[in-house]
């Protein structure tokens, strides 16, 4: 891997919906336990939507800039459901950030946030996006399923897979159960719902370490082995696995090296990073030195490094392929 910082490739951006900025926020989404401990832990001026938006996205710039470990992050989209048609499904999308605001909030930090876009193959007009957010400077895809109420598998996906591979775009895919969200098909998490992408050449970033999320049953772990066995094409990223209903699938990542040059760095920020994970492994004085970490992009690293989970490969490297 580069001597150069790491790249955080699960970043996650927030916002209000503001006249011009094509984002959306349910009124569910509004009274969430999510929604509220964000606004919380980022000190978010609830009060007023565009200061809000401005002090979140400086906030993430400064804790980033502050970091002795990771130097860039890839900032990530959100797009919402699409019905048959391909048209929005305005009552099963509660969360959205546009891509446009993706690109505008890269501007902020320019060549520290990396655009990451979020494109429904489902919506009308998804290749078409695809072409756009490219030329624009897009670095990967990011989709959440479960959320957006589509199969990952759907073989209708696969020209999109194909324009994907053509752009050399990566895609970055949440898998396992949702919770942050209201998922909706939680099946649409499974791992092996990517086969299709990889098998069409799309470089696939299966998050969080391939992990379910429901503690230490991982029923993809089978599956995450296979793919890294057949596919040069396929990456896990280490995002929010230091959570307690992900960190079974940590300790496993740590006992077997060789899928260390599989794996890239991520936080999920603004999700917390916890260091306790030390403690699991043996390693106390570890654990003081991360809990003591000025941010959470150090902590996660510092964690890594406890656990012995060498990253042999960054972000960086595999666009740069």
């Amino acid at each position: 891997m580069s001597a150069m910082k790491l790249t955080d490739v699960h970043v996650h951006l927030a916002a209000f919906p503001v006249p011009g900025n094509g984002c959306l926020l349910s009124p569910r989404m509004r009274k969430s336990a999510l929604f509220k401990m964000v606004a919380a832990s980022q000190g978010l001026p609830l009060r007023d939507a565009e200061l809000s938006n401005r002090a979140y996205v400086e906030r993430l710039k400064a804790e980033l800039a502050g970091s002795d470990s990771v130097g860039r992050a890839v900032i990530l989209g959100m797009d919402g459901a699409y019905d048959e048609s391909g048209d929005l499904d305005d009552e099963h999308t509660d969360f959205l950030i546009s891509n446009d605001y993706v690109f505008e909030a890269a501007s902020f930090f320019p060549g520290r946030f990396l655009p990451g876009v979020s494109i429904n193959p489902q919506r009308a007009g998804a290749i078409d996006e695809l072409q756009r957010c490219s030329e624009k400077g897009a670095v990967l895809v990011k989709i959440l399923a479960n959320s957006q109420r589509f199969d990952p598998a759907d073989r209708r996906y696969r020209p999109f897979y194909r324009a994907m591979a053509r752009l050399r775009l990566p895609l970055l895919a949440h898998v396992g159960y949702e919770f942050s969200l209201i998922g909706r098909d939680q099946g649409a998490g499974d791992a092996d719902r990517l086969v299709p992408a990889l098998e069409e050449g799309v470089v696939v970033i299966a998050a969080h370490g391939c992990s379910t999320g429901l503690f230490f049953w991982e029923k993809n772990w089978p599956v995450a082995r296979y793919l890294a066995a057949r596919f040069s094409n396929f990456y896990m990223d280490v995002s929010a696995m230091t959570l307690p209903n992900r960190v079974g699938g940590l300790m496993r990542l740590r006992r077997h090296p060789e899928l260390f040059s599989r794996l890239l760095f991520g936080t999920d920020y603004p999700l917390p990073v916890f260091s306790y994970p030390c403690l699991l492994a043996g390693a106390r004085q570890d654990f003081r030195q991360a809990r003591t970490a000025s941010n959470r992009f150090d902590r996660q690293a510092r964690v890594l490094g406890a656990l012995g989970i060498r990253l042999e490969k960054d972000f960086t490297d595999i666009i740069k392929a």
